[in-house]
Parts: structure tokens; C-alpha cells; sequence
């Protein structure tokens, strides 16, 4: 009698835990990176040269043409999921604001990367980037979020 009124609960449980099915995710990691005049973050694939051709496009402003992010993030549904990096700076001594969203497709097993760019007229009214902030939508609603420490 007792295993199966246990067995009853548990059944109301897991259904409870099943109807109530929300999109759930994380973003695992935000790399902000400068993107060069021929649209390149890095000039070979080696981790070292990437980061070493970063300091040299943060040294030279005049050979960078934009900004990307490449955010690591995973979630079990991810059907109607989109990114959206919000980015706050500065145009000389003015403070300037931007917003790139896009939707996200899952392309991995664990995690995925998505790679979303502000480029062109849009970045040069936006000038230098002094904090972001990354986060996971699933319609109106917040899934996950990150943000750099000036945010």
C-alpha cells in the first residue's frame, strides 16, 4: 500500500515537472573581439595568434571596421531562443548605446556558439566599447544572462 501511494506521488510529480515545460539555458562564455578591415578576428587559427592579433587591433583603432561576440550558450529547447547583446560606450566624451539581437540555432550536443557583429556605419557612431551585457530570450521571457564587470 505504502509503494504504491509513493508510486502515486511521484507520478503527480513528474507530471507537474512535464507540464510546466519553460525554456531553461546558460550562457557559458562571452569573447568580445574586434574584427579587422577584411571582416577577421584573427589571422591564423591558433589560440595564441588570436589573442595576439586582438592586442594589435586593440593597440591600432584605424584597422579594426567592427566589434563581434562569439557567446557560448546551451539549452535543452532551443526553438525559439534568441541572443541579445546590449553594449554601452563611448564616441569621444559622449556615452553611446547599442542593441544587436539575433536567434539562435543549437548546434552541438552540450553547447553551441553563436557569432553576432556590430560592423560598418553602426559601429563607427558607436565608437569604444566599455561594457556588455549577453542574454538568452525565449520570447519576453530572461533565460540566462551575462555581463562584463563595468556593466
Amino acid at each position: 500500500m505504502r509503494s504504491l501511494t509513493f508510486l502515486l506521488g511521484l507520478a503527480a510529480l513528474l507530471s507537474l515537472a512535464t507540464a510546466t515545460k519553460a525554456a531553461s539555458g546558460r550562457i557559458v562564455k562571452v569573447l568580445p573581439q574586434f574584427v579587422d578591415q577584411q571582416g577577421r578576428v584573427a589571422l591564423s587559427p591558433s589560440l595564441y595568434e588570436r589573442d595576439a592579433y586582438q592586442v594589435q587591433l586593440r593597440t591600432y583603432p584605424e584597422q579594426r571596421s567592427g566589434l563581434r561576440f562569439a557567446v557560448q550558450w546551451g539549452s535543452r529547447d532551443a526553438s525559439k531562443l534568441h541572443l541579445r547583446i546590449e553594449l554601452r560606450g563611448n564616441l569621444g566624451k559622449n556615452g553611446t548605446t547599442a542593441v544587436i539581437e539575433e536567434p539562435v540555432k543549437y548546434r552541438g550536443f552540450f553547447t553551441s556558439w553563436a557569432k553576432i557583429s556590430l560592423t560598418g556605419d553602426a559601429y563607427k557612431k558607436f565608437g569604444e566599447l566599455s561594457a556588455w551585457r549577453a542574454t538568452l530570450w525565449d520570447g519576453d521571457n530572461l533565460v540566462a544572462e551575462q555581463k562584463s564587470f563595468l556593466w
